[in-house]
């Protein structure tokens, strides 16, 4: 057999030098079928790449002693019938990196979130999970063969544009089982990564940290619906923080503030002028006590859809209270108009 495939091996070398430091390149040989000889080459060129490290000063070439370098990286496929989240998480993927205890309490959160969304709403029979650290970074993306999540949603909630689709789901809230979930897994989840990409049915969004907002993106020629999250080694960000910061006080965990990208409503051709697209904006908003009406991306807007906005819905749930946020000169003048108006 000539030189094994590096690409390959980085599939599962991590985890194989956790459990195998001393005799990894016999491991090596017998899950390849590759010789001694071309399986200890593999392991002096994972070293040189950062995959691999020799474990403390022991440099004896005949007994050397593995463990992961700076790279690491475990891909598993499941099956979803009968998959309980947290297995996986527990026994595939914590024991192979190394995150401090915050960081790896917030992958935890990702991971077991995006994993049950697949087991329980996919409508697949297989998810393959993939999960690698770099230097700077832990990447982790989550991908079933089910229908696709905007297929789903068009089935549970009447509503066949994906952009639409992307809108509800972006307030969280949004579940098809109400009695067993309360939609906030993927609200938050997404509010954890500094990079977040949702692809579905032809369609694709991102939500970046430093730009909150879901963006549509071009998407994956790819069935079923893949997720991709990234997260810094060194982020700030905690899961109590970011649940804090979606309540009222900034004290308590419930979601109670949510926010409304209104770019998700425009396209090339489309506007946001109507009262219509006012009522898609306010939709489920009554079940929050705060909502951030974000105009980013958006130079202009129409009065109907202001006056539907702020001076309508209010008059109808007195309970939520509006915020505008991102605005461009000409829509604040529109926004001042009709609030003033409207006192």
């Amino acid at each position: 057999m000539g030189r094994l495939n590096l690409i390959a091996l980085t599939h599962w070398i991590t985890a194989a030098a956790v459990d195998h430091p001393t005799r990894l390149d016999a491991e090596i040989v017998a899950r390849t079928g590759a010789s001694l000889r071309s399986a200890r080459h593999a392991i002096r060129r994972l070293r040189e790449l950062q995959w691999l490290a020799l474990e403390g000063t022991a440099l004896r070439p005949r007994s050397p002693r593995h463990r992961p370098g700076l790279l690491r990286q475990v891909i598993r496929r499941y099956e979803l019938a009968g998959l309980a989240e947290d297995q996986p998480w527990e026994l595939d993927y914590a024991p192979y990196f190394a995150l401090s205890p915050e960081l790896n309490r917030l992958v935890q959160h990702a991971f077991c979130e995006l994993l049950n969304n697949a087991i329980d709403h996919s409508g697949g029979s297989h998810v393959t999970i993939s999960m690698r650290q770099t230097p700077s970074h832990l990447q982790l993306l989550v991908s079933d063969n089910g229908s696709g999540l905007f297929k789903r949603i068009a089935e549970t909630f009447a509503i066949d544009n994906p952009r639409l689709a992307m809108l509800e789901l972006s307030k969280g809230k949004l579940t098809s089982q109400p009695l067993r979930h309360r939609g906030e897994g993927l609200f938050f989840t997404s509010r954890l990564a500094d990079v977040f990409d949702l692809h579905a049915n032809a369609a694709a969004f991102r939500q970046l940290a430093w730009d909150e907002g879901w963006q549509p993106q071009r998407a994956l020629a790819q069935h079923g619906t893949p997720v991709y999250a990234s997260f810094a080694l060194d982020t700030p960000r905690t899961l109590d923080a970011v649940r804090r910061a979606h309540s009222v006080d900034g004290l308590g965990v419930a979601l109670e503030r949510t926010l409304v990208p209104l770019r998700l409503l425009a396209s090339a051709r489309v506007g946001v002028e109507s009262r219509a697209q006012a009522r898609r904006a306010a939709a489920r908003l009554a079940s929050f006590r705060h909502a951030e009406i974000d105009f980013a991306g958006l130079a202009d807007v129409g009065h109907a859809f202001v006056d539907e906005l702020f001076r309508v819905i209010p008059r109808e749930t007195p309970a939520l209270a509006l915020s505008a946020t991102n605005m461009a000169p000409r829509v604040a003048e529109m926004v001042d108009s009709v609030r003033q108006a409207a006192s």
